[in-house]
């Protein structure tokens, strides 16, 4: 897509927002020099560059999953205010 092929109106119209004539023109002018600028990174030859997502490689900081042993139910239960039933007991928030 050549930069002169721009609609401003259009993307105006498909951004949801609406442009004064002014604002139109400006919006335009930047729009081609960002699309300037695009065509000239096409220019950059990357034949033999490898795609990446990153600058570096990332590593995951998180500990493995792994099994260990936890709070049996009585355990859990055995500091709590109020208890019923085996569960914990909360006071009511919401009328």
């Amino acid at each position: 897509m050549a930069a002169t092929d721009i609609d401003v109106n259009y993307v105006a119209h498909l951004a949801r927002l609406s442009l004064s004539p002014e604002e139109a023109q400006k919006f335009g002018a930047q729009l081609k020099s960002v699309l300037g600028y695009i065509e000239k990174l096409q220019e950059v030859d990357v034949n033999g560059i490898e795609p990446t997502a990153h600058a570096f490689p990332l590593i995951n900081v998180t500990r493995p999953d792994e099994v260990r042993p936890s709070l049996d139910h009585a355990e859990a239960l055995r500091n709590a205010p109020a208890q019923a039933n085996g569960l914990f007991m909360v006071p009511k928030i919401v009328e």
